[in-house]
């Protein structure tokens, strides 16, 4: 473990406020693991609620954009913002919706270079964009996106979903937040099943 991961420890489960230990819990049931970025930002309660309540409006929202292209966005931007937990975290995610072993890893590294939509490419540009040059947006990257058929209010989820990514990667990289060892197979080899 690096110096800065020493110095904000993840919390024991025991010491947090319910309502979070029973949501880590549950994530811990679902996937038989408790991620690290879960425990990190649980050592500020208020701060973890906030985080999760907005991540999951906008990884939850019902829209135009799938599940897997959601991911796209969080896996490229955050490869160009150097953040490994979210590559790693989100690439094994991203692996098992798009059911491709490949893509996570190619998008983390030179998305341009990958098998892609031109609709997922036109995405991936304006997320880089606003993740890496946000002030230089112009009405061109929104018509750009409104002929793959992408609405204001689609836009606006890929907009939010890098920058809120920005802030996580930040927050990744300044905490020295580790992927758990679990997210480097998932999507690469098939799951065990419970008995």
């Amino acid at each position: 473990m690096s110096a800065t991961a020493d110095r904000y420890p993840l919390p024991p489960l025991d010491d947090l406020p319910e309502d979070i230990r029973s949501q880590l819990l549950a994530v811990q049931e679902k996937s038989g693991f408790v991620p690290n970025v879960f425990l990190k930002l649980a050592r500020r309660p208020a701060e973890f609620r906030a985080f999760f309540a907005y991540h999951d409006a906008l990884m939850l929202r019902q829209g135009a954009l799938t599940k897997g292209e959601k991911e796209m966005i969080v896996v490229a931007t955050s490869g160009a913002n150097g953040c490994l937990y979210c590559v790693v975290a989100h690439g094994a995610i991203l692996r098992i919706y798009e059911k491709n072993p490949l893509i996570a890893d190619q998008l983390a590294t030179n998305y341009r270079k990958a098998q892609l939509s031109p609709r997922q490419r036109a995405i991936l540009d304006f997320a880089m964009k606003v993740a890496t040059a946000s002030a230089t947006v112009d009405e061109a990257d929104f018509e750009r996106l409104a002929a793959h058929g992408l609405d204001d209010e689609d836009i606006w989820d890929v907009g939010a979903i890098a920058a809120f990514f920005a802030l996580s990667n930040r927050m990744a990289n300044f905490s020295g937040m580790m992927p758990n060892a679990e997210f480097y197979l998932m999507g690469r080899v098939p799951r065990e099943k419970k008995a």
